[in-house]
């Protein structure tokens, strides 16, 4: 018998073949679940339609996180389909390109709130049209990354909306842990996926973090997946309100040998 026999998983986020909501769902779906996926906009409907129809998705919905109406449509299609929701991933996360580079201090208050109001508070929305499909209990988790506690250029907007995710899940845990439903966050290291490309210096980051993590190595999609897996499981059952990292221990490390670290990046 596999993990997540009988097991129902909705996944926000996906938008290509590279994206970490992908790997998430294709390692869920690996271990029996069957697999719901939603995506943000029609453009992206080519990419993630024959993704979904690869692994027998029968509900592929698009949805704008920010419109409520749109967030009750993917909910209300996973009750009418299946009566039932177990897994729920929040793989989502935007901000404007102007708020990704330059000073921090310039990044505009609109351009702050849409990062946060989608990047974030995205994930109370979910949660709340989630718990009642979840009575026998369940495992909501999203995607985070370290620029939420240490500074990484140019994320700016994003890191504050990183941070706001992380506070949020400490508090749906708390709420919802009465319904048997875990809460938590998945920091990832730096993986190359469609958003990431919109940071300015994100190839040197990808370099510097092979370069320092004490494995010498990055993560992928697939890593991820299957720490999702853990968590989608009832292996991770007493686990909630935690932030767990898949970094290959990049985010332990507070000091590198310069010179030796001048040498690998050449």
């Amino acid at each position: 018998m596999a993990l997540l026999d009988g097991k129902v998983a909705l996944v926000f986020g996906v938008a290509n073949k590279n994206s970490i909501g992908w790997g998430i769902a294709r390692a869920l779906q690996r271990e029996g679940a069957t697999i719901v996926l939603s995506y943000a906009m029609e453009r992206l409907a080519r990419r993630v339609l024959p993704l979904g129809e690869s692994i027998g998705c029968e509900l592929m919905l698009q949805a704008d996180v920010a419109k409520a109406e749109e967030l009750d449509a993917v909910f209300e299609a996973v009750a009418a389909k299946y009566g039932k929701l177990d897994v729920l991933v929040h793989s989502v996360a935007f901000a404007e390109r102007a708020a990704l580079g330059g000073r921090f201090v310039d990044v505009s208050r609109e351009a702050l709130l849409s990062a946060i109001d989608i990047s974030a508070i995205s994930l109370i929305e979910m949660t709340r049209r989630a718990e009642p499909l979840m009575a026998d209990g369940g495992s909501i988790m999203s995607l985070t990354y370290n620029a939420s506690r240490q500074v990484i250029p140019n994320y700016n907007a994003m890191a504050i909306a990183k941070a706001a995710l992380e506070a949020i899940t400490m508090y749906l845990a708390a709420d919802v842990g009465g319904s048997k439903i875990r809460v938590n966050a998945i920091s990832a290291g730096a993986i190359k996926t469609l958003s990431a490309g919109g940071i300015e210096g994100f190839r040197d980051l990808l370099k510097y973090a092979e370069a320092t993590s004490p494995m010498g190595e990055l993560v992928s999609q697939d890593d991820v997946g299957d720490l999702a897996l853990f968590l989608a499981s009832d292996l991770s059952r007493r686990i909630t309100g935690e932030v767990i990292y898949v970094d290959a221990g990049y985010s332990i490390m507070g000091y590198t040998d310069v010179e030796a670290l001048l040498a690998q990046l050449k």
